[in-house]
């Protein structure tokens, strides 16, 4: 039977006491991805935010993203604490990761190792700030796999004292959602991914859509 992740995480959060606050550490992709997703989850939860994203590139686009980030928590309501975790840009863990596999399709091992490799040190993180529970803002795009990324994470937690938290952020308009907060905050919205790979895929479709228009 396929599993309903959304259903299983509102399940998790009914089940918290009454009176309680668990911290949650969020891995964050960017700001746009995170709008509808901090929303869902700031009303129960203290949210360590962890920017971590070692496949972004150019290190220019990263920064930016960065600054959309704390745009949006310079904005958003929240009535429990939001802390943001974003260590410095460094490229060369996603390298190290995606080695041998680097022109391998979109949506394929690529990028399977580095949702991995992201996840694991998101666990590592939350283990460290002593977080009650991990997941990731990646569910919300309709790009992305998420039983993969919720199996990784079940996976990463095991013995890190963590519980991970199933998402499908996309579901019940999560990801319309995602789009319309982003146009409200006037956020910046990247048109890729994040690695080299993915900008040059998304340059293709840029040219692709200008020479239509100009053939039509």
């Amino acid at each position: 039977m396929k599993r309903q992740y959304h259903t299983e995480m509102e399940q998790m959060i009914a089940a918290i006491p009454a009176g309680s606050v668990p911290r949650l550490l969020l891995h964050s992709c960017c700001g746009p991805c995170s709008t509808a997703v901090l929303e869902q989850l700031v009303p129960y939860f203290e949210i360590i935010l962890f920017y971590y994203n070692p496949n972004i590139a150019p290190a220019e686009e990263f920064e930016r993203r960065l600054a959309t980030q704390k745009q949006l928590l310079a904005e958003l309501p929240h009535p429990h604490p939001i802390t943001l975790l974003a260590p410095p840009y460094d490229d060369a863990p996603f390298w190290e990761a995606v080695r041998g596999v680097e022109d391998t399709p979109e949506m394929g091992e690529r990028c399977e190792r580095c949702i991995e490799q992201r996840m694991r040190e998101a666990v590592r993180a939350a283990a460290l700030y002593h977080c009650d529970y991990v997941t990731t803002t990646l569910t919300v795009s309709p790009h992305k796999n998420a039983p993969y990324i919720n199996a990784c994470g079940e996976r990463l937690v095991q013995g890190s004292g963590v519980e991970y938290l199933p998402s499908d952020f996309k579901k019940q308009g999560g990801y319309a959602r995602s789009v319309a907060l982003s146009a409200q905050y006037e956020l910046y919205r990247q048109d890729y991914c994040g690695c080299p790979m993915s900008l040059r895929e998304a340059e293709a479709r840029r040219a692709a859509r200008e020479l239509k228009l100009k053939t039509t």
